[in-house]
């Protein structure tokens, strides 16, 4: 991991406000090369808002958001088209198109936005789904599949962009339990690999084996950000630590 360059994502002060509810309160921070940065804190406090608003699926009200050094011009479709591409989005609820196969729901962005022909675009998607163990799933629909087998799609499908980053918003939570274990797989997998990522996750197993930083989020703004190691350390008195425990009682709860 290198930290002396230019990080990939720079965000700058980031505002946003829905009917007069200001959800994110001059949010900043930066992403370099390698890292994983983990997202955490109570529902409501704005960590889906910033994820798309790093993407621009949400305009930020006010702030700056640079991409390797360059601000992303949120006027220009050329400036936007290139953040998607290079900045790749893993959602909560899998956005698969219902209507195509796994295997097309890969190609179609790889045909449509990188203008690759269809024969080399089918092998790269191929070889993204042989990545996360799809191999033998590329013909069937979304209805066919499985939460965790969905949610695997659509990571094949970001990571067939080639991505420099990925933002992924709490990419187990619409899975049963006994699924989740193989989305987690290949996010660790990812984590091995170098990918760069920003995510928001409750899965106690993400935050503290793979998260370089730990950012806890409190209506709308970051409190609290340090190394799992500091931040969960016993008797470290952070809220990070009394979130986690709190997300561990609860686990608990449900055995």
């Amino acid at each position: 991991m290198t930290t002396d360059m230019p990080p990939i994502l720079q965000i700058d002060n980031l505002y946003k406000s829905f009917d007069n509810a200001t959800i994110l309160k001059g949010v900043s921070l930066r992403l370099h090369q390698g890292e994983i940065k983990v997202l955490i804190g109570p529902s409501g406090s704005g960590k889906s808002t910033l994820l798309q608003c790093i993407n621009c699926l949400t305009y930020p009200d006010e702030g700056e958001i640079l991409l390797d050094g360059r601000v992303v011009d949120r006027t220009s479709k050329i400036s936007l088209c290139r953040l998607r591409q290079e900045v790749g989005m893993i959602f909560q609820d899998f956005n698969l198109f219902d209507h195509l196969t796994a295997l097309n729901n890969i190609t179609i962005p790889l045909r449509k936005v990188k203008k690759i022909g269809r024969r080399e675009a089918e092998k790269r998607a191929r070889l993204e789904l042989e990545q996360v163990g799809l191999a033998d799933k590329t013909e069937l629909y979304p209805a066919q599949l499985s939460g965790g087998q969905k949610q695997r799609v659509a990571m094949a499908r970001a990571l067939a962009m080639d991505p420099k980053a990925l933002l992924l918003d709490e990419p187990t939570s619409a899975l049963d339990p006994e699924l989740i274990g193989e989305v987690i797989a290949v996010i660790k997998n990812l984590a091995a690999r170098g990918m760069t990522m920003l995510m928001a996750t409750h899965q106690i197993s993400l935050i503290a084996t793979l998260a370089n930083e730990i950012l806890f989020m409190e209506q709308g703004s970051i409190v609290e950000q340090g190394h799992p190691s500091v931040l969960l350390a016993p008797g470290s008195n952070s809220k990070s630590q009394g979130f986690c425990d709190r997300l561990n009682e609860l686990s608990d709860g449900k055995r």
